[in-house]
């Protein structure tokens, strides 16, 4: 690849299929779950109807609910792991839900701040972010130095992403134009979206819900 603002660089970010705890409402960080029956069930069906576009690289966070997403909705191709998209570490609320979490003054007061304050025991949102912006240069650099996206200029490349919501909203609070609370997504769902410039100059424009 010669210059990498040759290429039209299309990206589809997916949030995992539904796992337990999804269902359950429970904050899903750093537990390891795999998917439900009826969220396999789901992206089966999504995959049916063609909601997913085709892509021609993918790229995952290394959670079991990520790697089996992409093995369902892509299994024909290898993806490439990313592990600074695991999904944020919710520290103290880990595997809870709002039942159990009601009568916990800090909670309480996580609620109250509106997402804003660090959770505690947990990682902060804004460490969070960084995370995944190192993962997104990660990616950016697999991309360059692939033989076969070396050997493409003036085309067009679609880029698979498979990851947590979280991952998702914090990707494009980054580098699109609206807010991380913005770009939540059910399981399943996602965003496809352009991706210009290069480095420090990205941006992820023309963000379309999926």
């Amino acid at each position: 690849m010669r210059n990498r603002a040759e290429n039209q660089v299309k990206l589809v970010l997916i949030r995992h299929g539904e796992t337990q705890a999804n269902r359950e409402r429970r904050y899903l960080g750093k537990t390891d779950e795999s998917l439900s029956e009826d969220g396999i069930e789901a992206l089966l069906s999504y995959n049916e109807r063609k909601r997913y576009p085709d892509v021609e690289y993918l790229f995952t966070s290394p959670m079991k609910r990520c790697m089996e997403t992409a093995e369902i909705l892509y299994p024909d191709i290898c993806p490439v792991i990313i592990p600074e998209w695991e999904e944020i570490d919710f520290g103290r609320f880990e595997y809870k839900n709002y039942d159990d979490l009601k009568d916990d003054m800090q909670y309480q007061a996580w609620i109250d701040s509106e997402g804003s304050l660090d959770f505690p025991g947990g990682e902060s949102k804004k460490d969070f972010i960084l995370r995944c912006e190192r993962g997104f240069i990660r990616m950016c650099n697999e991309l360059k130095f692939s033989q076969a996206v070396k050997q493409k200029t003036n085309c067009y490349i679609t880029v698979g992403i498979i990851v947590h919501g979280g991952t998702i909203m914090a990707l494009l609070s980054s580098y699109g134009e609206k807010n991380y609370f913005d770009y939540q997504v059910s399981n399943g769902g996602g965003c496809v979206c352009r991706m210009t410039g290069l480095g420090s100059s990205v941006q992820l424009r023309d963000v379309i819900k999926i």
